[in-house]
């Protein structure tokens, strides 16, 4: 079994390759070539963990779990990471594990290229002006996510802790050669956005409905547990909400709020982001839409990021082999049969 740090794994797939790697999961998922996905939320002591599950059935079946512990308050309190975690990819048809790996790097590149993904299928084509909610690790990739796909001029920045706005923007304006400024009053940067995103741990709503212009795209992507919520339950009943997966974003994702609200039901979900990407179902039809995607973070996302990493780690004989015995070397032959 293959061991890989978040360094090698950084060293070995680029954002843009995370992107089609992201679409092509998805679309696999709505033509059936995905084992069905799982998921489980454990509460913790000052935290929680979540656990993904699923696999991909070609062009080579894999099947992946991963595990991530997401305590908030480890940064200020020990100096540790707010989120870590670990990848166990396998072969899909007998079960032989092929690599344990860290997951933060593979986790913070494919959520940014799902909303890359999805705001190339369901923003305006035009989009120039956009609204970050959220300045930390994930606020930096969804950004360059935008602006990969969009023809962003101008973003606006806010953040639930408002120290971090001035350097975020400073940072990213440098980065991506792109106007970045704090955005002092929250519901006049949306007025004048054609897009938001929201990446915050925030456990309460904080955009209304009534502060969304017609035809705005929201990638709602801090809502991956039940007690996460960052748009109010209203806005998203009244909005065409497209789900990374219909089943994860009714149990934990804004959807979950507004069903729970009695606001709207799980069928009434217009589709998954993978339906609308294979032609099944439709994405946007009107300038005046506002759609929501309901961005929950999915196993099919790590799991074809995990074995797009394997795959070029063993090519390029990257990563310690660990076997029963311990480590014996970094180009171990695989045991799986010879990988595409």
């Amino acid at each position: 079994m293959l061991l890989l740090t978040r360094q090698e794994i950084a060293s070995l797939v680029k954002f843009e390759d995370y992107i089609q790697i992201v679409e092509d999961a998805f679309r696999l998922h709505a033509e059936g070539g995905a084992f069905e996905p799982a998921l489980a939320h454990v509460d913790a002591i000052g935290g929680e963990f979540h656990i993904k599950a699923g696999g991909l059935r070609k062009p080579f079946p894999y099947f992946g779990v991963k595990v991530n512990g997401g305590f908030f308050k480890n940064q200020e309190r020990f100096g540790l990471p707010n989120i870590q975690g670990l990848i166990i990819l396998s072969q899909g048809d007998n079960g032989v594990p092929l690599a344990a790996m860290d997951s933060i790097e593979i986790t913070i590149q494919r959520t940014g290229a799902a909303t890359a993904v999805a705001a190339r299928y369901l923003a305006r084509p035009d989009s120039r002006v956009c609204t970050l909610c959220g300045c930390g690790n994930q606020g930096k990739i969804q950004l360059r996510a935008l602006k990969h796909v969009l023809p962003l001029e101008k973003a606006y920045v806010w953040s639930p802790f408002p120290q971090e706005t001035e350097r975020f923007a400073a940072a990213m304006a440098e980065m991506l050669a792109l106007d970045v400024v704090p955005a002092r009053d929250l519901p006049s940067a949306l007025g004048q956005s054609d897009v938001c995103v929201t990446c915050t741990p925030s456990k309460s709503p904080f955009i209304r409905r009534d502060w969304i212009p017609p035809g705005m795209f929201i990638a709602a992507v801090g809502a991956d547990s039940p007690d996460k919520q960052e748009l109010d339950a209203d806005l998203v009943a009244a909005s065409i909400v497209v789900a990374d997966l219909r089943a994860q974003s009714a149990a934990v994702g804004e959807s979950h709020h507004a069903i729970r609200a009695g606001l709207m039901r799980a069928d009434a979900i217009h589709a998954e982001l993978g339906e609308i990407i294979a032609g099944i179902a439709t994405g946007r039809t009107s300038d005046a839409q506002r759609i929501v995607f309901d961005s929950t973070g999915t196993a099919l996302q790590d799991v074809a990021a995990a074995a797009a990493v394997y795959e070029r780690a063993r090519a390029l004989e990257i990563g310690l082999e660990w076997s029963p015995t311990g480590l014996a070397g970094s180009s171990a032959t695989p045991i799986s049969p010879p990988l595409k």
